[in-house]
Parts: structure tokens; sequence; C-alpha cells
């Protein structure tokens, strides 16, 4: 097959392969993406929900919850739809605009998620390590400075890695074998010498993850030494309920990263890679309501007084 080489100005149209090779499993992925995508929503629309009926979570670390909740949505929503289409439709085209447009929230919400997780953890630092100085370290303005200053890291971040994405020139009708415009099937359409954008993105990923897990690791070190010293179990067991969640979420998120990382860039890993893509954009957002919600008893109680609420309401 020929293809036509074109810049970025007159390049119009790309292919999605997604899962195209396995025909006979369109159909039960469509619905298992479908139903995991429709949990997602359901499960951090629930969360929001919750945070904004009941006072007693309207603290910082409930905030911060809120922010990752709505980044869930957010990024879950940006390959999810295009990827049930192409399941399930012939057309599996995407043009070069939303291509690029595609890539850019993906990497920004996924950018500054990793930097969310981070501050959550500095939060759950402050929590536990001050307690009596909790709402003096983080009131309610330096709890949204730090919250936008996540979002400001991801877009500068990702325009960066846009702009160099922008200078190289494409294959027109180039076929990406993936289910969305992630940053490795972008440049495999690529024509021209992309080892520039490659180091700059090699550059922020690095810095950005670890930056972020410094972070996480330098509160932890300081939590864990200070659940050592207390003396009471009972301190000891709520202070450590109150950083399982936030460990778990974070724990899958940078395993799932850094696994996607370590893939060798060759077209024997290509499924490989839009499994772990796969999990990180639609699994991990689910995952992280549940996980947050199974383990915290403020949460459950708030859900279980909404339910009564309405079951009430209809009886009535």
């Amino acid at each position: 097959m020929a293809y036509e080489v074109v810049n970025q100005s007159s390049a119009t149209t790309f292919i999605l392969v997604g899962f195209s090779e396995y025909p006979q499993l369109q159909i039960p992925l469509f619905l298992l993406f479908l139903t995991i995508y429709s949990v997602t929503l359901m499960g951090n629309l629930g969360i929001l929900v919750v945070i904004k009926v009941n006072p007693k979570l309207h603290t910082p670390m409930y905030f911060f919850l809120s922010h990752l909740s709505f980044l869930d949505i957010c990024y879950s929503s940006v390959f999810t739809p295009k990827l049930l289409q192409i399941l399930i439709m012939e057309d599996r085209t995407i043009s070069f605009i939303g291509c690029m447009i595609q890539f850019f929230f993906i990497c920004t919400f996924v950018i500054t998620e990793m930097f969310m997780l981070a501050v959550m953890a500095y939060d759950r630092f402050v929590a536990v390590c001050n307690p009596l100085l909790y709402t003096v370290v983080m009131p309610i303005q330096f709890c949204a400075l730090l919250v936008a200053g996540t979002y400001m890291i991801g877009g500068l971040c990702t325009l960066i890695i846009l702009y160099t994405l922008l200078q190289l020139c494409y294959f027109e009708y180039g076929i990406i074998n993936h289910f969305g415009c992630e940053y490795s099937a972008v440049i495999s359409v690529s024509c021209s010498d992309s080892s520039f954008s490659q180091l700059i993105c090699l550059v922020i990923s690095i810095a950005s993850e670890f930056s972020s897990v410094l972070i996480t690791l330098a509160s932890y070190v300081f939590i864990v030494v200070t659940i050592i010293k207390m003396p009471s179990k009972g301190g000891l067991r709520k202070a450590f309920s109150t950083c399982t969640s936030h460990l778990t979420a974070i724990t899958i998120f940078h395993g799932i990263l850094l696994l996607l990382y370590c893939i060798p860039n060759s077209n024997s890993s290509r499924l490989f890679v839009k499994v772990a893509t796969a999990l990180y954009t639609i699994m991990i957002p689910m995952l992280n309501p549940l996980i947050y919600s199974l383990r915290n008893k403020d949460v459950k109680d708030t859900v279980r007084r909404l339910i009564s609420s309405k079951l009430h309401s209809h009886l009535t």
C-alpha cells in the first residue's frame, strides 16, 4: 500500500486499528468496555455527589479526592467513546486535528493525575505528622493553589510535547496500530525524524514521574516514621487506615505507567501497549472510587443515607 507523505498542515485522516485483528472479540470487548465506562462514570460522579452533600467531607483530603474523581471522568472519556465506536462501526478514521486534540487531553489528564496523587500524599503527611496544625497548614486557599498547580504542570508539559509533534510530517491515511492517539502510536505514523520529539517526551516523562514519586516517597517515609513512634495501637490503626487507600491507588497507577514505559517500541509489543493503555485509561478510573469508598467509613455512611432517603421518598 502506498502512503502519501504530507506535513501537519495538510494531513487529514488517520486510521485506528484498535482490536480489529480479533474480529470475534469486537462485541464482547464493546460490552466489557461499555460496562467499565458506565461504572467509572457512576462511581466517580457518586464520589463527587457524596463529597458535596456531606459537610463532614468538606476537608482538604476530600477536596483533592473530588478533583481526582473529576480527572478520572475526564481522561477515561478521552479514549473510551472513540474505542467503543471503532469496536462496532466500520469507520475507524480520526482526523489529524482530532488526533492531536485527543493526545493533548489524555496526556494532560494523566500528568495532572500523577501530580494530584503526589499532592494527596503530601496532604496525608500533614494529616498524620502534624494533625493539630492540619487546618492551619492546609487552608482551602493553599489546597486550591496546589490543585491549580497540578493542572498547570499537566497542561504545560503536554503543550511542549504537542509542539514537537506538530513539527513532524505524517503519512496521509497513516495506520495507527492503537485505539487512540497515544504518543508512541502518533510517532509511528510520522515519516520525519522524531528523535528530538522523543527526547523531549522522555525528559518530561522521567522528570514528571521522578518528581511525583519523590514527593510521594518522601511523604510516606515521614508518615511511616511517625506511625512507628505512636504509642497507641488505636492511633496507629487510624493513621494507617487513612493512607492505605491512597497507597493502593498510587501503586496501581504508577505500576501500570512504569510497565508501559518499559515496553520496547516494536510491532510485537503493540498488543501489550494497547492492553496497558486500556488499563490506565479505562480500568484505573473505575478502580479509584471503589478503592476510596470501600475503605472509607464516612463515604459508606453517606452512601447508605442517600440510598435510604431515596428509598424512603419512593415508599412514601
